[in-house]
């Protein structure tokens, strides 16, 4: 499974905290036992639920590759990773019935696991895993989620990292990581804004903001938009984009504080593309993936939806670089409609 920077091969790529409430018990002057489980701030999860939750995502997600059907996953995936990794499944199963023809099983292995410390639901940690695909010297990075305990563990992020680009997290004298909160007054961007401010970004036709601006230069960021310009009119051909931040449930960003102040955080974003043909230009719609998530007739115009999954490293407010520096960005076709 091919990679660049973030941008997946295979079936992931082809288109683009315990298991019960932790009670902590005191007894009162009346001798009644008081349970505090939901105030308290305890480990999301211990290692060894982490590996049971890796090796559960690992065995659903290569049952559902090997049949093509998204329902042999869907309790172990969530929020964007869910809604890419469903919308290939469905596509695949259009395309090939009987089955994925070129089904390779996934493994993960080496995994190392990062689990914050915090109270209440919900409640996640980080995977990271060696797998024997992809490109040589990565690491795959999985987000699990669990919004209440009679939920499983489901993977709600996946971004694959040159293993030099993972950061070193902050961690206390039991190895607990230090979650960042949405709001977090103490980082460039806060983690609730970072969708916002990047599709405000993308809207921009400004490009002086690049320097010094929110996000640094580079693949996700400049280049993209720069391409989105050169692309917006063609002889025959208008493209228009429409850039949406994901933040609610299972789409919620997360993050780690790093050892330098800043976090490495993990958000969602939703993208539009509505291409509209001139009159007398055709609109042909060639991609089968495409054709198998079609909806409508496409006479004048087709609207490509996909969801987005992106790790960022945000410096802490303190830092004399302030900008937001994109990791990996994984996108994926969610959606298509002519009209």
């Amino acid at each position: 499974m091919s990679r660049d920077r973030g941008v997946l091969s295979g079936r992931f790529g082809r288109f683009a905290a315990v298991t019960a409430s932790v009670a902590v018990l005191s007894v009162t002057a009346s001798g009644c036992v008081v349970v505090h489980g939901e105030r308290e701030i305890v480990p999301t999860a211990t290692r060894a639920e982490a590996a049971r939750a890796l090796k559960d995502f690992a065995t659903a997600y290569n049952e559902a590759d090997k049949e093509f059907d998204r329902s042999l996953d869907a309790d172990r995936v969530a929020g964007a990773l869910a809604e890419i990794d469903g919308a290939k499944l469905e596509a695949g199963g259009e395309n090939h019935p009987d089955g994925n023809p070129s089904h390779s099983p996934l493994e993960l292995t080496d995994a190392e696991y990062t689990i914050p410390e915090k109270a209440g639901w919900p409640r996640w940690f980080v995977a990271d895993t060696a797998a024997n695909k992809g490109a040589r010297d990565t690491r795959w990075l999985l987000v699990f989620t669990r919004a209440s305990a009679d939920d499983v563990w489901a993977v709600s992020y996946l971004t694959i990292l040159n293993a030099d680009d993972v950061p070193e997290f902050d961690k206390d004298e039991d190895g607990n990581a230090q979650p960042v909160t949405a709001d977090d007054a103490e980082l460039a961007v806060a983690p609730e804004k970072l969708g916002e401010e990047y599709a405000t970004y993308l809207k921009a036709t400004d490009e002086s903001d690049d320097e010094g601006g929110t996000f640094a230069p580079g693949k996700h960021t400049s280049t993209w938009r720069a391409d989105r310009k050169k692309s917006a009119e063609k002889p025959g051909l208008v493209r228009q984009y429409i850039d949406e931040p994901l933040t609610d449930g299972a789409y919620a960003p997360v993050g780690l504080r790093t050892k330098d102040g800043g976090a490495l955080v993990f958000f969602a974003t939703r993208h539009f593309e509505k291409q509209t043909a001139a009159p007398g230009y055709d609109l042909p719609v060639a991609d089968a993936n495409v054709r198998a998530l079609l909806t409508g007739d496409v006479k004048s115009s087709l609207t490509l939806e996909h969801v987005s999954n992106q790790a960022v490293l945000d410096p802490a407010r303190t830092a004399s670089d302030q900008q937001v520096r994109f990791l990996s960005r994984v996108d994926g076709l969610t959606g298509a409609k002519g009209e």
